[in-house]
């Protein structure tokens, strides 16, 4: 089976760091998209970051110069550095694994191009 499961969150002051993981196991592409998502309580699931099969980054505007996506085939995982942490990045962080290949066709943004997903990841930021 495909299992993704997230790691790396926890609580951290305004302007801090923290880097998610992502395991990834069970697809057997060897490159797929993958991506982060967040949501926090009482709001949508929205997209954050995302790493296309051919390693092209994407990333939400409120992300951009902050946040790094990365993958480490050798070791299947994907990761996300958060830097410059801000209240407003409280939320909880899946990842998503894409080895469908729907996200070709549909952008890295839709969450239904995202076949599989971790169960998260709490991420708290202090101000």
């Amino acid at each position: 089976q495909v299992q993704l499961a997230e790691s790396g969150g926890g609580l951290v002051l305004a302007g801090g760091s923290l880097r998610l993981s992502c395991a990834i196991s069970g697809i057997t592409s060897s490159n797929y998209a993958a991506g982060w998502f967040r949501q926090a309580p009482g709001r949508e699931r929205e997209f954050v970051a995302a790493i296309s099969w051919g390693n092209r980054t994407y990333y939400t505007d409120s992300a951009k110069g902050r946040f790094t996506i990365s993958r480490d085939n050798a070791r299947n995982t994907l990761n996300l550095q958060m830097n410059s942490l801000k209240p407003e990045d409280t939320a909880v962080y899946f990842c998503a694994a894409d080895p469908i290949g729907r996200t070709q066709a549909m952008g890295v943004m839709p969450r239904v191009a995202y076949a599989y997903w971790g169960q998260g990841t709490q991420v708290t930021v202090s101000s």
